[in-house]
């Protein structure tokens, strides 16, 4: 069963920096998409950072130059350290798992932004 379990998230000042983790466990992590999105209260589910199986990357432009997504496989785990945090930045983040069979989401983790 995969099941992507996000990390990291928390209360951090405007300025500040946190690392979202997630893990996922099965075997069609090293062949799958991965990626990171948000959700604001009353706003859309949007994509901040993606990363494919062979490790090439996009990013929302909100994020670019502040966020850097990585993988790795050995530990079936991707990484979203995010810094220059801005209060627009508050948000729920989830983890995908995206393989051409189907998508697996993680629960999703707090990440709050005080100005």
């Amino acid at each position: 069963q995969v099941q992507p379990v996000e990390s990291g998230g928390g209360l951090v000042q405007a300025g500040g920096s946190l690392r979202l983790s997630c893990a996922a466990s099965g075997s069609i992590f090293s062949i799958s998409a991965m990626g990171w999105y948000r959700q604001a209260p009353g706003k859309q589910r949007e994509l901040v950072a993606a990363i494919t199986s062979a490790g090439s990357t996009n990013y929302a432009d909100s994020v670019k130059g502040r966020f850097t997504i990585s993988r790795d496989n050995n530990k079936n785990t991707v990484y979203l350290p995010m810094n220059s945090l801005k209060p627009e930045d508050t948000a729920v983040y989830y983890c995908n798992l995206h393989w051409p069979f189907g998508d697996y989401w993680g629960q999703g983790t707090q990440v709050t932004v005080s100005s």
